[in-house]
């Protein structure tokens, strides 16, 4: 479906005050985008409290992610851009903070955390069985956006059928061909790293 800009700012407006009621978008942590039927793209302005987001706080970029309004956009807007330009298919990507996503992605080893064995898994876009393997990338975090997005696409191309990455430390990106599936895709993984979390609590740790 075609998206206008309010269309997509309202859809915006309301992931904020969802992903933020679960504690996952604490002092305006996080960004939204949706990409418009003109090839442009609505994203969360700089700064905002995503839990407190109105349709002004949405804002318009191109596909290299310049302002199209002369408002500054979400720092992690090249990110966004990495996402579209590997996944063409791609109507919205979310960015959550969660204590699980930043607590498993410091203590990963490697550059991949396999969440393996949920049913939730099938809430991803591309999964359709609890015995699929989800493998979610770990990049290292860089304030430098301009370095990290090249690295981030490069991560993604390796990994054509994941549909979601954890930026160390920081938080998880996930994305599908519309809000709503962006945001079953978001929660979705955020249980099964929630669920992964409990397990290094309790000893059995997390794949590494």
């Amino acid at each position: 479906m075609s998206e206008t800009f309010d269309k997509a700012a309202a859809q915006i407006v309301e992931a904020g005050r969802r992903l933020d009621a679960r504690g996952w978008a604490m002092a305006g942590a996080g960004n939204y985008s949706v990409r418009l039927a003109d090839g442009s793209f609505a994203i969360t302005a700089s700064g905002r409290h995503k839990g407190h987001l109105t349709a002004a706080d949405v804002m318009r970029v191109d596909a290299a992610g310049a302002s199209l309004d002369g408002r500054k956009p979400s720092a992690e807007t090249l990110l966004h851009m990495a996402v579209y330009r590997c996944r063409p298919e791609t109507k919205a990507v979310l960015h959550t903070h969660s204590v699980q996503a930043v607590t498993l992605s410091r203590a990963a080893k490697r550059d991949v955390i396999v969440l393996r064995g949920y049913e939730m898994a099938k809430a991803l876009p591309g999964f359709d069985s609890h015995e699929d393997d989800v493998v979610v990338p770990v990049c290292d975090n860089d304030q430098d956006m301009e370095r990290l997005a090249p690295r981030v696409e490069r991560v993604l191309m390796d990994a054509p059928q994941t549909p979601l990455f954890i930026l160390r430390g920081h938080g998880l990106y996930a994305w599908a061909g519309s809000m709503e599936q962006a945001i079953c895709a978001i929660e979705g993984a955020e249980h099964m790293l929630a669920c992964e979390l409990e397990h290094l609590r309790t000893g059995t740790g997390v794949e590494t």
